[in-house]
């Protein structure tokens, strides 16, 4: 009886960790350039002095879906779109270097130039400081120019370039901050052809609808284990009046 209800219990502890993933990609539907996480469930075999004569179901978040999300214009000189699978290259909270196609830039009180969730964004020297400016542009290559304060418009110049990383060849997978990273703790190297649009925002890709059907069919899953679990203690204890006898 014990087993049938381990199975039980293995089962919704992987309900729990998909509803978590399925939960979190709800909630950053409207997130600029969100990355939906993938949840899937695999078997670990558990340990001891004897035979492995058990398992129990691991349920973990395995990969992201990389699919592209819509771009909408914005008209802010400081939004940017990644053409193609390219990754903006940013500081994590840690000091590593992140990846991300969150492109909603801003500047701080000190002129950093940081993503919508405050990490730096990283340039040809380590992160972007930019001097106060009357304007600023960033080209196709991810290049950004500046009109200094009291410059002449037509002479613009060029402070630095935002690296756009390129994954090709590597293995990258995403972190609880929602950043991409090298699973070997290395760097992606910069794509000379990658490009950007200025003036526009990718939104998320996660499919509302989808995710929506996905929570119903995990929730039902946690369901059908209680159910079980219910079965097992009126089967045991169908066993145990049977033992039992009278005085």
């Amino acid at each position: 009886m014990d087993r049938l209800i381990n199975v039980a219990r293995t089962a919704m502890r992987g309900s729990m960790a998909r509803q978590t993933a399925i939960a979190n990609n709800l909630a950053n539907a409207n997130t600029t350039g969100f990355r939906a996480e993938i949840a899937n469930a695999s078997t670990r075999w558990i340990g001891g002095g004897t035979f492995q004569s058990r398992a129990e179901q691991v349920g973990q978040v395995i990969a992201a879906d990389l699919k592209p999300g819509t771009v909408v214009q914005t008209g802010n000189p400081l939004d940017i779109a990644v053409d193609g699978e390219g990754l903006i290259a940013v500081q994590a909270s840690d000091g590593s270097e992140g990846y991300t196609r969150r492109g909603d830039l801003k500047l701080n009180e000190s002129g950093l130039l940081t993503t919508g969730d405050g990490h730096p964004v990283i340039g040809g020297a380590g992160p972007i400081t930019l001097p106060p400016a009357d304007s600023i542009k960033i080209a196709q290559d991810g290049g950004i120019w500046i009109v200094p304060q009291g410059g002449q418009i037509d002479q613009p110049q060029l402070v630095d370039t935002i690296k756009i990383a390129n994954a090709n060849g590597s293995v990258i997978a995403k972190g609880t901050d929602n950043l991409f990273r090298e699973v070997n703790g290395g760097a992606l190297p910069e794509d000379p052809a990658a490009s950007v649009t200025s003036g526009a925002l990718e939104g998320s890709n996660v499919d509302a609808t989808l995710a929506l059907v996905q929570m119903i069919e995990a929730s039902r899953a946690w369901e059908t284990q209680i159910k079980m679990i219910d079965t097992a203690k009126d089967i045991d204890n169908g066993g145990s009046s049977l033992m039992r006898l009278d005085a």
